[in-house]
């Protein structure tokens, strides 16, 4: 996983190591500038040294920002990243005992923590601090494994002893019926389900008040996943989320997809409003900018990244796992 993104990653590092120049007199920094690098460039860049030039090290950005879209990073993003750590190493005076390689690369770790890192989010305190019934809605296009998400999360909260219902509020596809009735046959927990083509917001409705009736803790809705930019598609989201009520909606979407999962993303938080996000077939991301993209260009928190078929192959998404898998 990430090879690729490493490997572009590892030739910037290099080419930083052999093409910096730095030039000028020592001169010692104020502490407060160079807050945020991580430690040993803040360090490095504190005590003075040789000014970094200015010149050169746009060139290595440059080739950096190229290698993170190559990675399928949004440009938006890569730029986002090359900024970061250009204010942190530009007019800065690198103190000789310190090797360029390991700060140009600090720098880079910490840009790239700094996108991942924002609002993280804690999934299993928010189901145990919210009134119950918690109600999940999980939106997203078809195809990038919406349903089975949905069935993860259900194992994991039973398995945290939680009682769970499901909801069958995709209505447009009989078949997504049929997928989320084995699902709940094979975890053991109640699916509420009506005929194809039904009210879908009629449908979680009566999931609410069947968990309200036999004190379930959580309530989780499949919803229909047409084309993101169905205007019917949208409106029904809309009635959903006003019967339904949910204390949390997250968006599910394809880490392979690149910018149509971004864009997917974009078009249902601005029409619903999203509270969170899982990734999907990770396993399969041999690049890695999906996460990075994701969480930067919808500003809003991964929760979980689906990691095969299996229903224990969810993990919680942790900054530090792929920041480490990136810079390793």
């Amino acid at each position: 996983m990430f090879e690729s993104l490493k490997k572009k990653l590892s030739t910037f590092k290099k080419k930083a190591a052999e093409q910096l120049p730095v030039e000028g007199e020592p001169s010692e920094m104020e502490p407060d500038e160079a807050a945020s690098t991580p430690e040993v460039t803040h360090k490095a860049l504190r005590e003075g040294g040789k000014r970094i030039e200015d010149k050169a090290l746009n060139e290595i950005l440059w080739d950096l920002e190229v290698g993170l879209m190559e990675a399928d990073v949004a440009l938006d993003v890569a730029e986002e990243i090359k900024e970061g750590v250009k204010r942190g190493l530009t007019g800065r005076r690198l103190d000789r005992k310190y090797d360029l390689e390991k700060v140009v690369n600090e720098s880079l770790r910490g840009a790239v923590e700094g996108v991942l890192t924002e609002n993280e989010f804690d999934f299993d305190a928010f189901v145990r601090d919210s009134e119950k019934p918690v109600v999940i809605m999980f939106v997203g296009i078809n195809g990038t494994g919406k349903t089975t998400a949905i069935a993860k999360v259900t194992r994991r909260l039973l398995d945290l002893g939680y009682g769970v219902v499901l909801s069958a509020s995709d209505t447009f596809r009989a078949g997504a019926i049929e997928q989320i009735s084995i699902h709940g046959d094979r975890l053991g927990v109640r699916v509420i389900k009506h005929k194809a083509g039904g009210d879908p917001a009629a449908v979680a409705y009566d999931t609410v008040e069947h968990a309200k009736a036999r004190r379930r803790d959580v309530v989780l809705v499949d919803t229909a996943g047409r084309m993101q930019t169905n205007t019917n598609l949208m409106d029904e989201m809309k009635k959903i989320k006003r019967v339904a009520k949910p204390h949390l909606i997250i968006f599910v979407g394809d880490a392979l997809a690149g910018n149509d999962a971004i864009e997917q993303a974009k078009t249902f938080d601005q029409e619903v409003g999203i509270d969170a996000v899982i990734l999907t077939k990770i396993d399969a991301d041999a690049k890695g900018g999906a996460a990075l993209s994701i969480a930067h260009s919808v500003r809003k928190p991964i929760a979980f990244l689906s990691t095969g078929q299996e229903y224990d192959q969810l993990i919680k998404f942790d900054s530090r796992w792929m920041i480490d898998r990136l810079f390793s």
